[in-house]
C-alpha cells in the first residue's frame, strides 16, 4: 500500500492485458455530489495518465478527505508519484 495525505493506492500485480482501477471515496469525504466529483477528478487525472499505465495492474485509489479542498496539479502530482512508486506507470519501480 502506497499512502499519502491526500491519497492512498493499494496496487496488485496481475497476468491480464489490462490495468484495472477502482475507487473509494468515503462518507468522510462529504455528501454524494462532493464525493462524485473526486471520482471525476480522479478520472480525469487517470485518463490524461493513459498513454503511460502498463498494463498487468489491478490499483485500488483511496480518497482522503485532504483531497477534497486540492487543486488539480497537487492531484495530478500526487496519483502520478503514487502509480510511479508502485510501478504502473511505465515500469518503473521508484
Amino acid at each position: 500500500m502506497r499512502s499519502h495525505p491526500l491519497l492512498a493506492a493499494r496496487i496488485l500485480r496481475t497476468d491480464l492485458d489490462v490495468t484495472r482501477f477502482g475507487m473509494a471515496t468515503g462518507r468522510v469525504l462529504g455528501s454524494a455530489v462532493i464525493r462524485n466529483r473526486v471520482r471525476r477528478r480522479i478520472r480525469e487525472v487517470l485518463r490524461a495518465l493513459e498513454q503511460d499505465i502498463q498494463p498487468g495492474w489491478d490499483v485500488l485509489l483511496i480518497a482522503r478527505p485532504a483531497l477534497v479542498g486540492t487543486d488539480h496539479a497537487t492531484l495530478a502530482m500526487t496519483l502520478r508519484r503514487q502509480l510511479a512508486r508502485g510501478g504502473v506507470l511505465g515500469g518503473s519501480n521508484a
